[in-house]
């Protein structure tokens, strides 16, 4: 962001993300922040090769495996299938979760609109056959500004994920009540001849929901304390 009165340009989501371990992106920020004033088509390729970066960072780190061949637009859908945006205490809140959709369509018509002004614009993109227009530093400021708005928010995203994973040692077994209170308020799960039980399904499918429903069920209980230290 530049502000009155001030000739530098400064990226904050992304320089959270370096305080933060992702100190390989150092160089690439620090460039995109002297490009403004100096080299705006630089700007352009620099804010699209810095998504590209966190995304390929973030799926490295969450052990999801990519091509790397994969452009920024399928590293980006990959990123954003693989993390919870919404926080359980909102998940099960239809109207949030469609406006947190469509805000997320519009980070990702961000990066569309990132990677073609790269391409049409950028300093260092692809060879043309023609001069390529020449945009300033408001537009570079916009690109930089929209890369470091979707940097910030998924490093955030990944952090708090990463942060209220459950102990690996939490056991099903260890919360009969809590089971059996699950299995009461919702019938039995019947595919074809198999059966589940609904505590069993959720404590598999989604470990943090169900400590989420624990801690509600029994805010005591040894879930909630496990969860605290995890953090700590």
């Amino acid at each position: 962001m530049v502000f009155p009165n001030s000739p530098t340009f400064q990226m904050y989501g992304a320089r959270e993300a370096i305080a933060g371990g992702f100190s390989h992106i150092e160089k690439q920020v620090n460039a995109i922040e002297e490009a403004i004033a100096n080299n705006p088509g630089l700007a352009f390729d620099l804010a699209r090769t810095l998504i590209e970066s966190v995304c390929r960072t973030i799926l490295k780190e969450r052990s999801l495996s990519y091509d790397e061949n994969d452009d920024l637009p399928k590293l980006f859908k990959k990123v954003s299938e693989s993390m919870p945006f919404l926080p359980p205490s909102a998940s099960q809140h239809n109207e949030v979760r469609q406006s947190l959709k469509q805000t997320l369509n519009g980070l990702n018509t961000a990066v569309q609109g990132v990677c073609e002004l790269r391409n049409q614009c950028g300093f260092a993109s692809h060879g043309a056959d023609a001069p390529r227009p020449s945009l300033e530093a408001a537009q570079a400021i916009l690109a930089a500004s929209a890369a470091d708005t979707i940097v910030g928010f998924l490093y955030k995203v990944h952090q708090q994920d990463r942060a209220i994973e459950p102990k690996s040692h939490m056991s099903y077994e260890d919360y009969p009540d809590f089971n059996e209170w699950v299995d009461s308020e919702h019938g039995t799960i019947q595919i074809f001849e198999l059966k589940f039980r609904p505590s069993e399904v959720l404590f598999i499918m989604d470990p943090q929901g169900y400590q989420n429903y624990l801690a509600e069920y029994a805010p005591d209980t040894d879930a909630v304390n496990a969860n605290e230290e995890t953090n700590a």
